[in-house]
């Protein structure tokens, strides 16, 4: 029998291509083989996958960046994209193409289409990306990693919660340690692109706590690299112990270890905390696209395991009273985390598979 081909489409950015690593796992391991359509940008994202994933860079673009000329070639490099994914296809053909948001996921859902292949998309957050708005109603279903996510006419969804990698996986439910007299750890994620305002924000609050709590700490705060030696100074000058990196390739190693969270509000990061279980503070992005990243966050924030302050309600003042209200009060600590565990779907990978297997099966046009 032959070996059945899964074709996964997915954007530059950790929390499109983390949702695809965990279903690239899942269906190797099922026996199935496993292509990657990303451009450059994703593929910076791609060193945890499995290394019998098939990755190709294909051409897309976005009108949402760049001046006049960039956006008159969008049209035509999409174009190109589309038509050399369709080559691809009739070659190789795909029992099943899964899209995961972000434009460089057009070429190959463009050509599915086309060609009339099984296809489906995963969405991430509570409301849907543009590329995925825009395929939503031609595909079979869509695949919500939050819920309730707004859809449009004509599309289908099914709650199936965000996948997590394996290495997450390894630690889902890890037993929570409440702060108390001893070294205690806080991690600080911006997501995979980071982010200015907790580097703006952060350690100026962790500085501003009490003497006694603030010698108990160690940070470990994802900045990016125009950031970086600045939020080290501060907290080298204010006695802090703290590793300051770009991007951390063991966050499910640092947030089992963490006391608390402060964290942006993307999909894969709410995801993680929730299977994981841990206290958090959550800042959404306030430019986010319908303002999903407060979205992501409704289900840790009413289950009470979160804290959400609003961009522009953040300062130091405030996040350093939060910060400290969680690790002076193990018990609310330890509660936050429980509730975070319940709000967890660490099944979700094994539910998109099951969609996966059945639309390979059925068939789509």
């Amino acid at each position: 029998m032959a070996q059945k081909l899964l074709l996964m489409a997915a954007g530059g950015t950790g929390g499109h291509m983390f949702p695809a690593q965990a279903l690239a796992e899942a269906m190797l391991r099922r026996g199935w083989r496993v292509k990657l359509s990303t451009d450059a940008r994703g593929a910076r994202y791609t060193g945890g996958y499995p290394h019998t994933t098939e990755i190709t860079e294909v051409p897309s673009a976005t009108f949402a960046r760049g001046g006049l000329l960039a956006k008159a070639m969008v049209g035509p490099k999409i174009a190109a994209g589309v038509t050399r994914m369709a080559m691809q296809m009739r070659r190789d053909r795909p029992d099943v193409v899964v899209g995961f948001g972000g434009y460089p996921s057009i070429p190959a859902l463009g050509a599915a289409t086309l060609l009339k292949l099984p296809r489906m998309i995963h969405e991430q957050n509570g409301v849907l990306g543009r590329v995925n708005q825009l395929f939503a109603p031609r595909v079979a279903q869509v695949a919500c990693g939050v819920w309730p996510t707004d859809l449009p006419d004509g599309a289908q969804g099914v709650h199936v919660g965000n996948p997590v990698r394996a290495a997450v996986l390894e630690r889902a439910g890890a037993g929570y340690i409440p702060p108390g007299d001893y070294p205690m750890s806080i991690l600080v994620m911006g997501g995979s692109q980071g982010a200015r305002i907790l580097s703006d924000m952060v350690p100026g609050a962790i500085a501003a706590l009490p003497e006694a709590l603030r010698s108990r700490l160690r940070i470990s705060h994802q900045a990016r690299d125009e950031d970086a030696a600045r939020v080290t100074q501060f907290y080298a000058d204010h006695g802090i112990s703290a590793d300051v990196q770009p991007f951390f390739t063991d966050v499910p190693a640092r947030m089992s270890e963490a006391q608390l969270v402060i964290s942006r509000s993307g999909a894969s990061s709410v995801a993680d905390i929730a299977v994981i279980g841990r206290p958090s503070i959550l800042i959404p992005f306030a430019a986010a696209a319908g303002d999903h990243q407060s979205a992501n966050a409704r289900g840790l924030v009413d289950a009470g395991a979160a804290v959400l302050i609003p961009e522009s309600a953040l300062d130091v003042s405030a996040l350093s009273e939060q910060i400290s209200a969680v690790l002076s009060n193990p018990t609310a600590a330890t509660q936050m985390a429980n509730a975070a565990l319940q709000t967890g779907i660490p099944d979700a990978t094994e539910r998109l598979v099951a969609m996966v297997e059945k639309l390979s099966e059925e068939g789509n046009t």
